[in-house]
């Protein structure tokens, strides 16, 4: 939860920053010091994303996974397999969940752009119409599925938390009686 609402911080920050460095008409045009570091800035919000989405898909979601052992009662330690015990809270996983680990994965693809073509256009943005709009609709796109993912994210730990542990059972073996 700290990348991520660090991450939507810092894109509502990239926002501002966008528009007052290529907005037609800006009074504040950007030294080139102020456009490398603004660059750079622009690098970091997506390297921040990649971190954020790579932890959640590959630290955090094996937690929210795991398989419970057969005859288990309390499900509070597999939060997958609480969500689908209960008809009301199934929508969470399936709805929630897919949507959350889906376009989770728009922020950093859309970030890297934004970085890129700003490090490549900056300093021309005010002129370049079709590329300010590019660059607008892609850091939107990355703030909305930033919040989308930030929302599931908060409502599926509210209805059952990860709470990670030393073991994760992602899959095990059933016993074939014949």
């Amino acid at each position: 939860m700290f990348f991520g609402g660090l991450l939507m911080l810092t894109v509502g920050a990239a926002i501002m920053g966008l528009y007052a460095t290529s907005a037609t008409g800006s009074h504040w045009t950007l030294t080139p010091v102020q456009a490398r570091l603004f660059s750079g800035f622009l690098a970091l919000i997506a390297l921040l994303a990649w971190i954020t989405v790579l932890l959640g898909a590959y630290v955090i979601y094996p937690w929210y996974r795991a398989h419970a052992p057969a005859g288990t009662l309390d499900l509070s330690g597999y939060p997958q397999r609480l969500l689908m015990s209960k008809p009301s809270t199934t929508g969470w996983h399936d709805i929630g969940m897919e949507w959350k680990e889906h376009i989770a994965w728009f922020a950093p693809i859309s970030l890297t752009v934004v970085a890129y073509l700003f490090s490549r256009y900056g300093k021309d943005l005010h002129a370049l119409k079709s590329v300010r709009r590019a660059i607008f609709g892609l850091i939107a796109l990355a703030f909305f599925a930033t919040c989308v993912a930030a929302f599931f994210g908060a409502m599926l730990n509210k209805f059952a938390p990860v709470r990670g542990g030393s073991v994760i059972t992602l899959m095990h073996e059933e016993s074939h009686d014949e």
